[in-house]
């Protein structure tokens, strides 16, 4: 069994442990702003991992909307719903469980 799980914002995996000790590397001050703990906003059911050395240069980031986040394993589909107070700070969020058609 994984202890691995993926923010339901960026994507960013990391370990259980990871989360509960450091947050989220890309979106903690978000989920400090909305009063929730980032373990809420993540969930351990994701689908596909592509790792960005240097997401800033990557297409594959741009594609996934994770350009400007720090270099790390990100999920492709992350399954959950973030807090309503998360998504009510964010004006243009779009949720990794794919369920959002363009």
């Amino acid at each position: 069994m994984s202890s691995d799980r993926a923010c339901m914002l960026c994507g960013i995996v990391q370990t259980t442990n990871e989360f509960t000790n450091d947050g989220c590397p890309n979106c903690q001050g978000i989920f400090e702003e909305a009063g929730v703990s980032t373990i809420e906003c993540t969930s351990p059911s994701f689908e596909g991992l592509i790792g960005m050395c240097k997401p800033n240069k990557s297409w594959v980031a741009k594609w996934m909307s994770v350009d400007q986040y720090i270099p790390g394993m990100y999920a492709v589909k992350v399954d959950g719903r973030l807090p309503i107070e998360v998504v009510d700070l964010l004006p243009y969020y779009k949720p990794r469980d794919g369920s959002q058609v363009e």
